[in-house]
């Protein structure tokens, strides 16, 4: 009988505090003419259709714990139970929701991505750098609809007529040289209770740097803070009164990413923030894929993670007679699957891309010679991931002449995973080298590849990831003591032991996004003798994998092949 009634006095407690934590039946009543709207917030989604690991490091939990997170299965569910609460509540996002995406999404052009973001209800979200992958014509295909693209092999192959995204996406600071206009809508005017909010999109200015430069030939990026600050007297004039900034820059900080009102936070997205106008008290910002919740100058400044691991949720307390914000509040929710009651449309959506991916990606490439081949990077700044895909562009420049290939990390977008059987699938050489991008051989004199090696260290590139990964037999020395422009040790830079000759020239092979420039390396752009190739990333990583296992000596490393090394 005791247990009985324990029993149900805790079930009885257990509603109470769920009466209190919906916060429905004990919520005080606004004042008059005070309303509440809710966002949920994503960004940098990256084509993650399915959960993946996360790191949950939080300020409600005593221990760091790693759980699978995100799938917009979860996402679907979550944002189903909150309007069931506030019907009303609006979804928006900070950029990169495509691009540098998993197989099951990038191999159909990211069009599975754009529909579930659709069918989630997003209403609006800036571009980012990650939308520029493909260029601008393939960027407005996305948004209009249609089926030509400069993927052709990839667009409306997962549906037969791709519609184009429901959603705006915003690019208040991408001006086009010509007109001296944005390509897309700068701001978004959304209703909620009555409030009219203006969401304002604008991506890092640095863009450019990351984007292919033919993809984007014709298109400026100006200054986000003007950008944004010259919105809003045309945003007034329709009565709006409440501002709310999707900008695809960020920042870290040491704190946790739900700790509320963090006061450390540090990085390119603090200075855009600092000069902002006044009347602006909410940035939902993104990039740096860092989760926080922190106070700028007083403004709100938030981001929430990666890969749909997180939704942040925003509370927006506005005063209707003066038509201004009164406050404003957040908090960080981890998509945890089963935590909410499914979205069956969600979870339907879901089954459906993954029979329609699941035959090719599970095709089998070949065997590794260990379990996996991480990207991660030893002191010297090299992997052995980088390694393996440096050593797949020299063979399959081999044809053309090539001695020296090169790598950028940033192209590599997950480990290698041979699992239980060390075997690679389709599936997980996608998963690396998502990009899609060609390979383009070329010379570069002596001198150049030296110069070359300098420029990753300028422009505040971190010491150890801006370092490009380079093929077997070339080989260097740096000391991180020297200054900017010396840190390459004198004669250490040699081609099979032999140092390089200043004014002889070297082919050399990279993707076509370093052909061009990208990742700050102009050296690329002045390559001679250029021949691009039809040779995709992707299979030449997946040809030289095959080659290795049949001769007997399957390709990886557990360990780095010890190219680059540091002094100090």
């Amino acid at each position: 009988m005791t247990k009985r009634l324990s029993s149900v006095a805790g079930t009885v407690l257990a509603g109470a505090l769920v009466v209190l934590s919906g916060g429905c039946a004990t919520k005080p009543p606004l004042p008059p003419g005070v309303v509440e709207v809710q966002l949920a917030t994503l960004n940098d989604f990256h084509g993650n259709l399915e959960p993946s690991k996360y790191v949950w490091d939080s300020v409600r939990n005593a221990e760091t714990r790693t759980v699978m997170a995100g799938g917009v299965d979860t996402l679907g569910a979550a944002l189903q139970a909150w309007r069931k609460q506030d019907p009303e509540l609006l979804l928006v996002g900070a950029g990169d929701l495509i691009g540098a995406s998993p197989a099951i999404s990038s191999m159909w052009a990211d069009e599975p991505t754009l529909a579930a973001m659709d069918m989630l209800g997003l209403r609006a979200s800036t571009v980012g750098n990650h939308e520029f992958d493909a260029g601008r014509v393939e960027l407005l295909r996305q948004q209009q609809g249609g089926c030509k693209s400069p993927r052709a092999t990839k667009a409306c192959k997962f549906e037969a007529d791709y519609a184009g995204a429901k959603f705006n996406y915003l690019a208040a600071n991408v001006v086009d040289m010509v007109t001296r206009k944005p390509i897309l809508p700068a701001y978004k005017i959304e209703t909620a209770h009555g409030v009219k909010v203006g969401f304002i999109g604008t991506v890092l200015r640095e863009t450019a740097e990351t984007a292919l430069a033919s993809g984007i030939a014709g298109l400026e990026f100006i200054d986000e803070a003007d950008a944004i600050n010259r919105q809003l007297p045309e945003l007034r004039k329709q009565g709006v009164g409440v501002f709310v900034v999707l900008l695809h820059q960020g920042g870290t900080t040491v704190e946790k990413f739900d700790q509320q009102d963090c006061s450390q936070l540090t990085g390119p997205v603090v200075d855009v923030v600092k000069r902002l106008d006044p009347a602006i008290r909410v940035v939902v910002s993104g990039h740096s894929h860092k989760g926080y919740l922190c106070r700028v100058d007083g403004r709100l400044v938030t981001q929430s993670d990666t890969a749909g691991h997180v939704m942040s949720r925003i509370k927006l307390t506005v005063d209707t007679n003066t038509n201004a914000l009164r406050d404003v509040s957040a908090t960080q929710e981890v998509m945890v699957p089963g935590t909410w009651p499914a979205d069956p449309a969600l979870d339907a959506y879901l089954r459906k891309a993954r029979e329609r991916s699941a035959a090719q990606l599970a095709r089998p490439v070949a065997a590794l010679a260990v379990p996996g081949v991480t990207r991660e990077l030893d002191d010297n700044g090299e992997s052995p991931l980088g390694d393996l895909v440096a050593d797949s562009v020299l063979a399959a420049g081999r044809p053309f002449g090539v001695q020296i290939a090169f790598m950028n990390n940033g192209g590599m977008r997950q480990d290698l995973d041979g699992g239980a059987a060390n075997r690679v699938t389709i599936g997980k050489a996608l998963a690396v080298l998502p990009f899609g991008n060609k390979l383009v051989a070329m010379n570069l004199k002596g001198w150049q590849i030296e110069e070359l090696l300098e420029q990753q260290w300028r422009g505040g590139r971190d010491a150890v990831r801006g370092l490009l990964q380079v093929s077997d037999g070339f080989a260097y020395r740096w000391d991180g003591r020297r200054g900017e422009g010396s840190k390459v040790m004198p004669d250490s830079v040699t081609l099979h032991g032999v140092p390089l000759q200043k004014e002889s020239s070297y082919r050399v092979m990279v993707n076509n996004f370093l052909a061009e420039g990208g990742d700050a390396f102009p050296m690329f752009a002045n390559g001679a003798n250029r021949a691009g190739t039809d040779i995709l990333a992707v299979d030449a990583l997946t040809a030289y994998l095959v080659k290795r296992e049949e001769m007997g000596k399957p390709a990886g490393k557990a360990e780095t092949q010890k190219r680059i090394r540091r002094l100090q």
